[in-house]
C-alpha cells in the first residue's frame, strides 16, 4: 500500500489540525504542547484502535512503524488523561457528519430506519472506581444510534454501565427516521409519548406485556407470511396500562421463535413491520465488528478521558473505513470483489488489491480538493 494512504493521512483529509485545535478551543480546553499536540493524540488513538495496541508503552514502540510522532509513552498517556474526551466526541460527529454518503437508493419503508442499542465494555472494578457496575466489575456503556441504509452511526452518547438503555433512547429520538429497538426500550409511558410527538417506532414487546382489547386488522396473508397476528390494542394491566392503542406484530423469527412488536405505522403490511425489525439485527453486527476489529474491549487509562476518549476514537476509524468502503466501491473484477470485514484486515495488512488503492486515492483527492474549494 502506498504510504500516503494511512489512518493519519486519510484524518487529515476530513479533519485539518486547524479544525481540531478549533473544537479543543470550543470546548475550553488550551493545547500548550508544542511537541505532542490533540492532534497528534487523535492520530495516536486512531493508530491504536486499527492496529490494536495494548498498551500505552507497546504503542509507542509501533508509533514510529506507523508514521506517527515519537514520544515517551508517560507522554501518551499524561495526554490522554488531560485531554476532555468531549473533544473527540465532537470529532467523531463531525466526521460523521463529513463523511455521510447519502444512499440513492428508493426507500422500501416511509422512512429510514434508524437502530437504537448499547454496548457494554466491563473492566475490573479497582480499574474504573468511578464506574461501578455489577459486582467487582466496572463498566461503561456507548448508546449508537446506527442508520439502517448505510451502516454508519448517526449519534453516539456515553454513559456509566449501569445506566439503564430506556431513558436513552429520549436522547437518541430522530422524527425523520423510525425508531428500531429491543425490550430495554419498550416502557409503555414512552411508547405513548413517542405516539403524541409523531416519533415513528417499532419495539419488541416483553413476553409479560398484556394485550388489552385486541382488535384484528383486516389484511391479505401471503402464502409465505411469517406474520402471526397482526391487531391494535391497548397494552398493560389495569395498574399500568398505555392510555393510547398501538399496532401489535407477531410473528416467527429465522429460528422459529416468537417475536412481538409495537408500533405506530399503519399505512404499511405487517410483513414489512416484520422487515424492519429484523434489519435490528445490523446493530449487532455493527457491534461484533468493532469488538473484534478494533480495540475497544482494551482500556488503556483509567480516567473518563482517556477511557472515552480511546472509544470515540475507535469508533472515528470505523466511520472512516465505513466511508473509505463505500465511497471506493466500483465494478470490480471478480478478485478484486471485498466485503467491509475483509476490506478493513487488507487496509491493515497494506495489502489492498491495487484497484481499490487507485479508486480510494481517486476519493480522497476528491475531499481534499472539495475542501480547499
Amino acid at each position: 500500500m502506498k504510504k500516503s494512504i494511512t489512518i493519519p493521512f486519510i484524518l487529515q483529509s476530513i479533519l485539518t489540525p486547524e479544525e481540531v485545535q478549533s473544537v479543543a478551543k470550543e470546548t475550553d480546553y488550551e493545547d500548550k504542547a508544542r511537541k505532542f499536540t490533540v492532534t497528534h493524540l487523535l492520530q495516536y488513538w486512531c493508530v491504536a484502535a486499527l492496529e490494536q495496541w495494548d498498551s500505552y508503552r507497546s504503542g509507542v514502540d509501533h508509533a514510529a512503524h506507523s508514521g506517527l510522532l515519537a514520544v515517551h509513552y508517560s507522554c501518551f498517556s499524561t495526554k490522554a488523561a488531560e485531554v476532555p474526551f468531549a473533544i473527540f466526541k465532537e470529532l467523531l460527529h463531525r466526521v460523521i457528519h463529513k463523511c455521510s454518503r447519502e444512499t440513492r437508493r428508493k426507500l422500501a419503508f416511509p422512512k429510514e430506519l434508524l437502530l437504537i442499542d448499547s454496548t457494554t465494555m466491563t473492566v475490573g472494578k479497582t480499574r474504573l472506581p468511578w464506574a461501578p457496575y455489577h459486582g467487582e466489575r466496572a463498566g461503561i456503556k456507548l448508546h449508537v444510534a446506527l442508520r439502517a441504509q448505510n451502516g454508519q452511526p448517526l449519534q453516539v452518547v456515553e454513559t456509566l454501565g449501569s445506566k439503564h438503555d430506556g431513558p436513552m433512547s429520549e436522547a437518541l429520538t430522530q422524527p425523520d427516521y423510525i425508531l428500531v429497538m429491543d425490550r430495554a426500550y419498550g416502557k409503555l409511558e414512552r411508547l405513548d409519548d413517542f405516539k403524541i410527538q409523531g416519533q415513528s417506532f417499532v419495539i419488541r414487546l416483553r413476553n409479560n406485556v398484556h394485550l388489552e382489547k385486541p382488535h384484528a386488522l383486516s389484511r391479505l396473508k401471503p402464502s409465505d407470511s411469517t406474520i402471526l397476528r397482526d391487531i391494535t390494542c391497548q397494552l398493560g394491566t389495569p395498574q399500568c396500562r398505555s392510555k393510547r392503542r398501538h399496532r401489535v406484530v407477531m410473528f416467527r423469527d429465522f429460528e422459529g421463535r416468537i417475536i412481538r412488536v409495537v408500533t405506530d405505522l399503519m399505512q404499511v403490511t405487517a410483513e414489512q413491520i416484520a422487515q424492519m425489525y429484523k434489519a435490528r439485527w445490523q446493530i449487532e453486527v455493527f457491534f461484533r465488528w468493532i469488538k473484534q476489529h478494533l480495540n475497544i474491549p482494551t482500556l488503556f487509562g483509567t480516567t473518563e478521558n482517556a477511557v472515552y476518549g480511546q472509544l470515540f476514537c475507535a469508533l472515528i476509524v470505523y466511520v472512516l473505513l465505513k466511508w473509505l468502503f463505500d465511497a471506493a466501491q466500483g465494478t470490480w473484477p471478480q478478485h478484486a470483489i471485498l466485503s467491509f470485514a475483509r476490506f478493513s484486515r487488507l487496509f491493515l495488512l497494506q495489502n489492498l488489491p491495487v484497484e481499490w488503492l487507485i479508486q480510494i486515492q481517486h476519493v480522497l483527492f476528491k475531499r481534499v480538493s472539495a475542501s480547499i474549494n
